[in-house]
């Protein structure tokens, strides 16, 4: 299948649960359950689900068991992108070609909105079925170890309080880590978990993810340079503005594209371990990521 159709089928699939999910518009607190649906539903490739669905797939197990794990992710990627909008961290109006939360439902709304959704994703991956190696309260953990202080939230801080400093390449590795590569690895190792993968597979789908992870981080920072809002769907320049560390930055623009090209060609490398059939589609994804201009 056409990458681009494998991203537009999985992503309305994604939806379609996430829509049974979620709590409707009209359930009580209205206010929160629109704020939490206006950013779950305003678009996106869902790559991080599809990456899920795709690793199950690779280690041999189906669709139908990664994708509330697939739903948890993109639940909790949105409470991360609203909470990054906000004034005190990012502070951005846009987000996916639409106003950022905090601009349509107010700030305390927003925080709200994300908190909830957090919330909801661990209660997405408590539907997902516990197979002979792993059970639910690993799905738990994984996901907590991913996303908690020591990865993802601890990588947002490190970018805080990077903000105005010259960094060495090394400290902007452990920021990218953190709030990119983090979650991506978690994707991978849900989907591969929810399919009952061996230890093998589990440790090439950890590194496939952190060399992915940031090679899809450089190409972003390599976007907020060259692209637009009207593409990107937020805004651009930001980085530079407010004296972030970014890889072009940092190595120059050609030498932030030739590390982006390196870190995908060791992503395929570590897919070695799965047959060219299993890992067709996640290389494919690879390679999207490398060369996508939006």
């Amino acid at each position: 299948m056409d990458i681009k159709t494998l991203i537009k089928e999985t992503a309305a699939k994604v939806e379609t649960r996430l829509n049974e999910l979620l709590p409707a518009e009209d359930v009580a607190p209205v206010t929160l359950h629109k704020a939490m649906r206006y950013s779950i539903f305003a678009g996106g490739k869902r790559i991080r689900p599809l990456l899920c669905i795709e690793a199950a797939k690779a280690c041999g197990g189906s669709e139908e068991n990664a994708l509330n794990a697939a739903c948890a992710l993109e639940t909790l990627h949105t409470y991360t992108l609203i909470h990054d909008d906000l004034p005190c961290m990012d502070d951005d109006d846009l987000r996916r070609g639409r106003p950022t939360n905090h601009k349509v439902f107010g700030e305390g709304v927003a925080v709200l909105a994300g908190d909830a959704l957090l919330t909801e994703a661990f209660a997405m991956l408590a539907r997902v079925p516990a197979n002979e190696r792993y059970d639910v309260r690993d799905y738990v953990a994984e996901f907590a170890f991913r996303t908690g202080s020591l990865n993802l939230v601890g990588g947002q801080v490190l970018d805080l309080e990077g903000e105005g400093r010259q960094l060495s390449v090394d400290e902007l590795r452990a920021i990218h880590h953190g709030k990119t590569s983090a979650l991506i690895i978690t994707s991978l190792r849900l989907g591969g978990m929810s399919a009952g993968c061996t230890a093998e597979q589990l440790d090439a789908l950890t590194a496939y993810g952190r060399d992915l992870g940031l090679a899809f981080q450089i190409i972003d920072d390599i976007l907020d340079v060259t692209s637009s809002p009207e593409v990107l769907g937020k805004s651009i320049g930001k980085d530079a503005r407010e004296q972030k560390a970014t890889y072009p930055a940092l190595v120059g623009m050609e030498n932030a594209r030739a590390e982006a090209r390196s870190l995908t060609a060791a992503a395929r490398a570590d897919l070695a371990v799965f047959s060219a059939r299993r890992a067709e589609n996640l290389l494919a994804i690879s390679d999207y990521l490398l060369k996508r201009d939006y």
